[in-house]
């Protein structure tokens, strides 16, 4: 990506110290933009990965926010550009918690085009895969712990990911506010990766890594998904291989791996 697209222009990144919203900002910030991000506690130390980003010193503020109280966006949002909406509220005594933050997911985006619609407002919605790649937020991601589960050899989601690299993602967040006619919903389906696919992978190039060598052999249909849309954007799709990689080097790099 060229830098300089953002320059002069603010933006809002939302739930700013997640997985997606982290390479949000590193990339925003790389092409000029000023990012407000919001965060729950700015003094965390999960926040510390965005304060050692370049640019961050001179063109990144974190906001303190809470999806649960109203107004407490107000000030982050005020004067942007434009706003990346990330952040889910999180339900802690959940017995499914996967489960209710798709759920939660679901509402807000039914939420949101509901209040744009009635606003005036001009809404795009990114619908990625599996996320997977390289990571440098303290916190464990959804894709990330898959690899790791699937090392350690747990096969309780032994089924087809749809995988997406996490810098494609983050692009085609970009690509929705700098490109004038991007509207409506986009799917980003990188590549699908059976089970099986990914545990030859690992046994391939990760030989050592592995804690067992068994696969149970499972049913796992077909699944196809267009990308012709995410591809109208700019989207030109990284192998799932590649974000794998990525993936195992964090987990290495941070001590979830040896």
């Amino acid at each position: 990506m060229m830098s300089g697209e953002g320059e002069e222009k603010v933006v809002c990144v939302t739930g700013a110290s997640g997985f997606v919203a982290s390479w949000l900002v590193k990339l925003l910030l790389q092409r000029g933009y000023t990012v407000k991000a919001t965060v729950r506690d700015p003094n965390s130390p999960k926040t510390e990965h965005l304060r050692e980003l370049d640019g961050a010193t001179e063109r990144l503020h974190l906001f303190k926010a809470n999806l649960l109280e109203e107004g407490s966006f107000d000030s982050a949002v005020d004067g942007c550009d434009g706003v990346f909406h990330t952040a889910s509220p999180v339900i802690f005594s959940s017995d499914n918690p996967q489960e209710w933050y798709s759920l939660a997911k679901t509402l807000a985006e039914e939420a949101a085009w509901k209040f744009a619609k009635e606003n005036g407002i001009d809404l795009v919605a990114i619908h990625p895969g599996t996320v997977i790649g390289p990571f440098f937020q303290p916190i464990l991601n959804f894709g990330a712990e898959v690899i790791l589960n699937l090392i350690n050899g747990d096969q309780s989601f032994a089924f087809p990911y749809i995988f997406v690299e996490i810098r494609d993602v983050v692009y085609a967040h970009i690509r929705a506010l700098e490109v004038p006619k991007a509207s409506g919903r986009y799917l980003l389906a990188g590549s699908v990766a059976q089970h099986s696919d990914i545990l030859k992978f690992l046994r391939e190039h990760y030989p050592t890594l592995l804690r067992s060598g068994k696969l149970e052999e499972k049913y796992q249909p077909t699944i196809k998904v267009s990308q012709e849309r995410a591809k109208s954007l700019g989207i030109n799709f990284t192998p799932w291989e590649v974000g794998v990689r990525g993936c195992i080097e964090s987990l290495m790099e941070k001590g979830f791996l040896s």
